[in-house]
């Protein structure tokens, strides 16, 4: 009877997580898009692609840290049947995402011309600053998509974004072909054009996800008229106090990994670009299984609303296990195409070989990168979100990251060492986000 309601809680993850898997690997083969493309123009422009989506990166976790915080808040009420607190989640959640998406954008663009005080290569700066100013602009319309679509995902509607971020997705590559080789005519912008071709695409998204929501027939019911009130100051700080600390957990994990990029940025310009060609392929099968994380999320909240303990805690092994044997499927996948992979980004034959002994390594984290992200999903659908906090930073900063650097600097293992300490920083925190759901889940099935 166990194997059959596991079987059963597999197959509901699988419906509501590939939708959102899908959705996630569009929005990353965006930045997947440019690297491949702006590699084609020289290892210079990659090399300043990877500085710039690293600083990137910092921003734009603030920013959806704390969307997430909306998911579980209706997912919960949606188990509970409480239609007016999701219609205020909605407005809310949605306004709190744009209002942050313009304080992000103000502060990242007037802190690209800094790039230089982290001591990178100048020529590897010069191009990164007007890249990364123009991705700052595209902050604003990706913030208030992702309000719309974490309302959506907490009714447990995730194809809509899946087919808006595919779309997206076909866009910014045929922009891309455009702008960044100055195809049919258009100006030849290289770096720079896939920065604008991103925008672009982002520019259409939460046009398309608004047009959905505001049209629908199952939405109906959670729109207010426009005489009702729809600011409400209360529901606002409870979708930051839920988001902030999802945000500063995200942040303590994607800046260790921002920082890798600093400091091999500091061995060169090759080193920097082969960083970039193996963390580019990582964050797909990353994304791919923050995927699942959501649908995690989604479950064990939902379970929670209704109060259906043991349902809830078998919700996040199920997913746990998916993301599992996904990873390991992607593992086998790196190291089988570690050669091959490269290739399709430069022709430069160090940056290759260097490249492909960073995706064995990063072969090897694909299990425990699985488990923490979705460890964190199951743990959000409980809205436990602060300890998580504590378990980033004492496994990225405190443990992860001075690894890498002693295995780099001291050790004498160059990159290689900054990402044996990567490796060692997710397989902390996946053991310990384990444990931590299996004891939180423990203490709420034992009320049945």
């Amino acid at each position: 009877m166990l194997a059959s309601d596991f079987q059963s809680h597999l197959k509901q993850n699988f419906h509501l997580a590939y939708p959102v898997v899908l959705s996630q690997l569009g929005h990353i083969l965006v930045t997947v898009c440019d690297s491949i493309m702006v590699g084609r123009t020289g290892t210079l422009p990659l090399a300043a692609a990877s500085l710039g989506n690293s600083v990137f990166t910092l921003f734009m976790v603030w920013g959806l840290g704390i969307s997430m915080g909306i998911t579980p808040l209706i997912a919960s009420a949606d188990g509970r049947k409480n239609r007016r607190r999701i219609s205020l989640l909605l407005f809310n959640g949605t306004l709190v995402c744009s209002i942050l998406g313009v304080i992000l954008f103000i502060l990242g663009y007037s802190f690209a011309p800094y790039l230089y005080f982290l001591h990178q290569p100048p020529e590897v700066v010069r191009l990164a600053i007007p890249y990364l100013q123009i991705l700052f602009c595209s902050l604003i319309p990706l913030m208030i998509f992702q309000g719309l679509r974490q309302f959506a995902e907490g009714l447990s509607l995730t194809r809509q974004s899946m087919y808006i971020s595919v779309l997206a997705n076909i866009v910014n590559f045929g922009l891309n072909y455009l702008l960044v080789f100055g195809n049919l005519g258009f100006p030849r912008l290289g770096l720079q054009g896939a920065a604008t071709a991103t925008l672009i695409a982002r520019l259409m998204m939460p046009v398309m996800m608004g047009m959905y929501i505001w049209r629908a027939p199952r939405f109906a019911e959670y729109r207010y008229k426009i005489q009702r009130k729809l600011i409400s100051f209360k529901h606002m700080r409870r979708i930051i106090q839920l988001g902030f600390p999802i945000a500063l957990q995200m942040i303590f994990e994607m800046s260790a990994f921002s920082f890798s990029a600093i400091m091999i940025g500091w061995l060169g310009a090759k080193q920097l670009a082969a960083h970039q060609i193996a963390i580019n392929v990582a964050a797909v099968t990353y994304m791919m299984a923050s995927g699942i994380a959501a649908a995690a999320t989604i479950r064990v909240s939902n379970e929670l609303g209704r109060g259906r303990y043991q349902q809830m805690r078998q919700a996040g092994y199920s997913s746990i296990l998916m993301a599992f044997m996904f990873m390991s499927v992607m593992a086998i996948l790196l190291i089988l195409g570690k050669s091959l992979i490269p290739l399709l980004y430069v022709s430069d034959i160090q940056v290759i070989q260097m490249a492909g002994g960073l995706l064995i390594i990063g072969a090897l984290f694909q299990l425990s990168d699985g488990v923490q992200v979705v460890g964190l999903g199951a743990l959000r659908g409980l809205e436990d979100v602060k300890v998580p906090g504590f378990i980033s930073l004492l496994a990225y900063w405190i443990i992860g990251l001075p690894t890498g650097y002693f295995l780099c600097f001291h050790a004498g293992l160059g990159v290689n060492g900054i990402w044996l300490g990567l490796l060692t920083g997710l397989t902390i925190a996946a053991c310990l986000l384990f444990l931590r759901f299996k004891k939180l889940s423990a203490s709420f099935a034992r009320r049945t």
